[in-house]
């Protein structure tokens, strides 16, 4: 389930690297990012969404993605049982 999933998110995020100008087009401005970087950089934004899922599915996909959230997370949920960090 892992591997369609990791996949499906590479592709999506892919995607919106690829067609981020299409996006800009019809969707339109982000305003966060136009607030706070400048005027122009919502197909950067794009772009960024689309590079953070590509991550995101990768580390989905090798499995990756559970290590990681506990390494990072894993001394929060010390008490709640199966986790252990």
């Amino acid at each position: 389930m892992n591997i369609i999933i990791g996949l499906l998110m590479i592709a999506a995020g892919s995607l919106i690297v690829i067609k981020s100008e299409w996006l800009f087009n019809n969707i339109g401005r982000i305003s966060f990012f136009e607030e706070k970087m400048g005027v122009g950089s919502s197909r950067f934004g794009y772009k960024l969404i689309g590079m953070i899922i590509l991550l995101l599915g990768t580390l989905v996909l090798t499995g990756l993605w559970t290590k990681l959230f506990v390494g990072i997370f894993g001394r929060f949920f010390v008490g709640f049982g199966g986790i252990q960090g």
